[in-house]
């Protein structure tokens, strides 16, 4: 992103935006550029999020987290990181804490490319984004996140793509990103980076996002405890027979579910990636069986 030639410069569009309900603030990027996610994305769990794109200094995502830990506010934060940047007008940046309002801000430059270049703020999410159709692209994120349901990753994937499918940028689509950060998130509960998917090169980055982002789901989460399921006796035998179509054992079908039949199932969980969603008692995962019965169905 960080290029000495305007033409080259990422053409991108992202949005951040917080569920403060879940605790949880993310952001998500498409751009024309390889690999955007990692110069675009910057985020710290009970902090905040920070976009930076154009002709991206990925440090002022590390200084803007810093100054939000200060308790600087949004608006403080981008006058802070511009006032000494000499390249101020080639620079899109948006913050957004964990409170307040959201700040933005499109250098004159960037407006003056191909396109148009813009930013849009809301209650709590703010689109910005360069060298797009027009106008709409901005509108359709916000929009279509405020409108959308369910878990923030998920309605930032759909703001991204209600973005490109009112025209996106001029040049295209290459990489996909998002990032949501929450305490206590992240892979056991340790780093705060409650999601974290990076789609470098994809010729429809978007979708190909919400596809690891559903496997994301699968192998990070835990269990939601309303979706665990008691292991009745047609659920022993279905089990039992998945585990033998995956080759893992050549188990009998029977309804039997003990001590030892737990614990094959915790390893075979291990070994098909859902590390958090093991058990050491009779329940499965809804979303697991439901998996489990894609990936290994029945003979015809």
């Amino acid at each position: 992103m960080d290029t000495t030639r305007t033409e080259d410069a990422a053409m991108t569009y992202s949005l951040i935006a917080r569920d403060t309900a879940a605790d949880e603030i993310g952001a998500a990027v498409q751009s024309k550029f390889p690999g955007a996610g990692s110069i675009a994305l910057h985020g710290a769990a009970g902090v905040g999020c920070i976009t930076t794109q154009a002709f991206a200094n990925p440090r002022h995502g590390d200084d803007g987290l810093e100054l939000l830990r200060r308790g600087l506010g949004a608006a403080a934060v981008l006058e802070t990181l511009l006032r000494d940047d000499p390249a101020a007008g080639e620079r899109q940046l948006a913050v957004l804490g964990p409170d307040g309002p959201a700040a933005v801000h499109t250098g004159a430059e960037v407006r003056g490319w191909d396109g148009f270049a813009g930013a849009g703020v809301r209650a709590d999410a703010v689109a910005s984004g360069n060298t797009l159709h027009d106008a709409s692209v901005v509108t359709a994120m916000l929009d279509t996140f405020e409108a959308s349901t369910g878990e923030l990753a998920e309605r930032l994937i759909a703001a991204l793509a209600a973005g490109r499918d009112a025209g996106g940028e001029l040049r295209g689509q290459q990489s996909a990103a998002i990032l949501v950060v929450k305490p206590g998130g992240g892979y056991g509960g340790y780093n705060g980076r409650h999601v974290d998917i990076s789609v470098y090169d994809h010729p429809e980055p978007i979708t190909e996002l919400g596809r690891c982002y559903r496997l994301h789901r699968l192998s990070y989460f835990p269990s939601d405890p309303d979706q665990l399921l008691p292991i009745d006796d047609p659920k022993a035998r279905e089990l039992k027979a998945i585990m033998r179509r995956a080759g893992f054992r050549d188990l009998p079908d029977t309804p039997d579910w003990g001590e030892s039949e737990i614990a094959l199932l915790k390893r075979f969980m291990g070994a098909e990636n859902y590390d958090n969603r093991l058990r050491d008692d009779a329940l499965v995962d809804a979303e697991v069986l439901a998996d489990l019965r894609r990936r290994y169905p029945p003979p015809a």
